[in-house]
């Protein structure tokens, strides 16, 4: 029973990380409606540059890494969300 269970999770894990690649594309869209094109534009370039570096690891099937890539991208779009919204409300309190 236990080694069905570890072999039904390690086929999980080899899978393409589908879910993290769409996570990570949608916290880009989010950033870049909060204003992170002119509010946080390195780490919005950042985290489009960790996709690209995930698409790559995608294409050559390397699924571990990945998936690693596309979850530092996702919170590198995050953080440049995050720092949009505080400069957004910094200036409208002016």
């Amino acid at each position: 029973m236990l080694a069905l269970i570890v072999s039904l999770a390690l086929v999980a894990c080899a899978g393409a990380p589908v879910q993290q690649m769409s996570d990570a594309r949608q916290a880009i869209q989010s950033a870049v409606a909060a204003g992170a094109p002119r509010f946080a534009p390195a780490r919005l370039q950042e985290a489009r540059r960790l996709v690209e570096a995930a698409e790559a690891a995608l294409a050559a099937h390397a699924y571990a890494k990945a998936a690693r890539l596309a979850e530092q991208a996702r919170r590198e779009a995050i953080a440049a969300r995050e720092a949009s919204l505080a400069a957004r409300r910094r200036r409208e309190a002016e």
